[in-house]
Parts: structure tokens; sequence; C-alpha cells
């Protein structure tokens, strides 16, 4: 029997944590009466017994606050655990740590939010034999076992916002204005808010682009009259042949590459190539942080619910999940380790070529 869950949140901030954070408290105490302790900070509270009891009045008034109340962190893996960042560093697996902490604490069940990472440690804690139940968060909406992750909604309504912004400015000055956005190795942010906002070329990882490609589309707007042209790029772009443009690499973390400067390279070959003056808007963390949307509210909730559900059951091992318009539930072991990517037969990136919109290729 279920007394006790306890819930984390890990990896990158984004819109809709705390509508989780609060679904599950609240389905957890009125509707069977569990206590529920958040720990601090991702796996890091986990590792420290860093934690606090989170009640009905820590969650109210957050649905539609951005962030998360419990913290974050996307740098500590409990299998892989930073102990000294001095040269040479240190790592030591600190997950029979853990397991011992949430022991002592009486915990039944812990509920892992996160993207893959957090829940490639949850696949992991189970195996050790822990009770989890994964949630899926990623503005990336790169889990393969998802329709949708929950704050990805929000990152394209904040892209998108952006764009119909440039819109203005490009056609004021007779510029190509580029906007990078987020996304990693998959190009959903991109493609989304570009066919949404209007843009006249999508450039995401899945489709290398030709750098004459895009001149000859702007060329062709220019021709027709049009002289100014909005590019999306996602992060993770590279050109046919090349490769991706890398920010910095940080040492300390599971995930160290930083991907970006895309847009600045595409900006300078375009400059190069034709001679129209280019500009560079990149979104960066404006796409992770503010207030979710309505779908994203309505989705965490839905997910921090059945999170709750599945504990109760006992169907542990599992991460929540939406297959169409239900929330369903997946194994742990089927969740993680895949990226989703876009398709060439995608029906967005059909629809975007039927009404011109170049992907570069």
């Amino acid at each position: 029997m279920i007394k006790t869950i306890g819930m984390l949140t890990g990896g990158g901030d984004c819109p809709g944590l705390n509508a989780v954070i609060r679904a599950v408290v609240k389905t957890a105490i009125n509707r069977y009466g569990l206590r529920v302790i958040g720990f601090k900070d991702g796996y890091r509270g986990l590792v420290l017994n860093d934690y606090r009891e989170v009640d009905l009045s820590d969650v109210s008034g957050i649905l539609d606050k951005g962030g998360t109340i419990l913290g974050t962190s996307n740098k500590d893996n409990p299998f892989k655990y930073l102990v000294t960042s001095k040269e040479p560093n240190e790592y030591k697996d600190m997950s029979d740590v853990c397991v011992e902490n949430l022991v002592k604490l009486g915990i039944d069940c812990l509920i892992a939010i996160g993207g893959d990472g957090t829940l490639t440690s949850a696949r992991d804690f189970y195996r050790k034999g822990l009770n989890v139940i994964g949630v899926p968060k990623t503005i990336d909406n790169d889990l393969s076992a998802t329709d949708t992750t929950f704050g990805f909604n929000t990152a394209v309504t904040t892209a998108t916002d952006a764009i119909d912004k440039l819109h203005s400015t490009a056609e004021s000055h007779h510029r190509v204005m580029i906007l990078e956005v987020m996304g990693r190795y998959a190009g959903w942010i991109a493609l989304e808010a570009g066919i949404a906002g209007g843009a006249d070329v999508i450039i995401i990882p899945e489709i290398p682009y030709d750098i004459c490609k895009i001149s000859e589309k702007i060329i062709e707007r220019k021709t027709d009259g049009k002289n100014f042209s909005i590019i999306v790029v996602a992060e993770g772009a590279k050109p046919l042949d090349g490769d991706l443009v890398v920010c910095k690499v940080v040492k300390d973390s599971p995930d160290p590459i930083r991907l970006g400067g895309i847009g600045n390279k595409l900006a300078e070959d375009i400059e190069k190539q034709i001679g129209i003056e280019t500009r560079v808007t990149v979104l960066g963390h404006l796409q992770r942080g503010g207030h979710p949307t309505a779908y994203d509210r309505i989705l965490s909730t839905r997910y921090g619910v059945k999170a709750v559900e599945l504990a109760v059951e006992g169907k542990f091992g599992n991460m929540v999940s939406l297959q169409g318009k239900d929330i369903v539930y997946v194994s742990l072991e089927e969740a993680v380790g895949k990226v989703k990517n876009v398709k060439s037969d995608n029906d967005l990136i059909k629809a975007g070529r039927s009404v011109g919109v170049s992907f570069g290729d």
C-alpha cells in the first residue's frame, strides 16, 4: 500500500513543471490521503537527502508559473555523480545512497519528472528494485514514447511570437532575419513555429541544408518584389557535408555538448554569397521560461494525475504518455534512449512545401 510519494524535477527547466507538481500533490492528498516529499534540485537532492514535504498550501497559485518550486539540475547523474571538480574529475555511483535515503524516509514510490537523462536514471533505479513512475518533460518534444511532451507547446508559442515580431522589422529594413531556436538534435520547435509564423525558410537537423538553395529562395522572393525573408533555424541544424556548430563543452555534464551559433554561421554565409544584410536573433532560454500555455497546463495536470494513479495501482517502471487524445503509460525501458526526429514525410513538411517554404534542400 502506497503511503508516501517522492517527487523530483530533473534536467532543464520547462514551462508546466509546476503544473505537474501541483497535480501530483493535489491528487495524492485529496484523492488518496498520501504524503508527498519533494527532493530539491533533481537527483542532487536525492543524493544529498535534501528534501521538503510538499502540502496543499505549497502548490496553491503555481499552476501558471514557469520554472519549478523544487528546483532542478541537468548535471547530476546519481549513477555517475561528480564528487570533486578538481582535475581530473572524480565520479562515483551514488545510487545506493539514494536508495537508502528513500528507504529512511519511507517513500513507497518515486515520481521522476524530466527528459531522457532524468528518465534513464529512473529506469536504472527501477532495475535496482525501486518503485518508479516517469513523467515526460522537454521543450524539444524529442521523446519517442509520447506524442507530446509538456513544455513544447509553450516553446513553440514563444518562438512563433518572436517570428511575428521579426516580420515587421525585416520588412521595414529589407533584411534577411534569422531566428535560431532550441531543439537539440530534433527540429520540432523550428518546424512548428516556422509554419505557424509564416517563415520563408525552415532549417532543421533532419534535413541538412544547402546554402545555395537558401540563397536561391531569398533571391526568388526579391525578384517577386519581397525585399525581406524570414529564416528559422534549429540549433542542431548542419549544412550538407558539414558539422554541428558547438557553442561550448561543459565537462562535468552528462551531456557535455552545448549547441549554438548556427544562426550566425548561416548569416555570414548568406551575406558572403548574395550580399544581402542578414541579422540574427537567438531566442535561447526565453523558450524555457514564462507562463505555460493553456495546452501545457492541461497536459501537465493530466500527466500528474495519471502518475499518482499508476503509483497507487502499483504499475511501477512506467512513464505516463499521451497517445492520441488519451493519457496512457509505456515502460521506461521503451521510453528512453531513442530520439524522436522529424521524418521526411511529416505532414507539416509536406504542408510547408505546398505553401512555398524552403527547407534548404
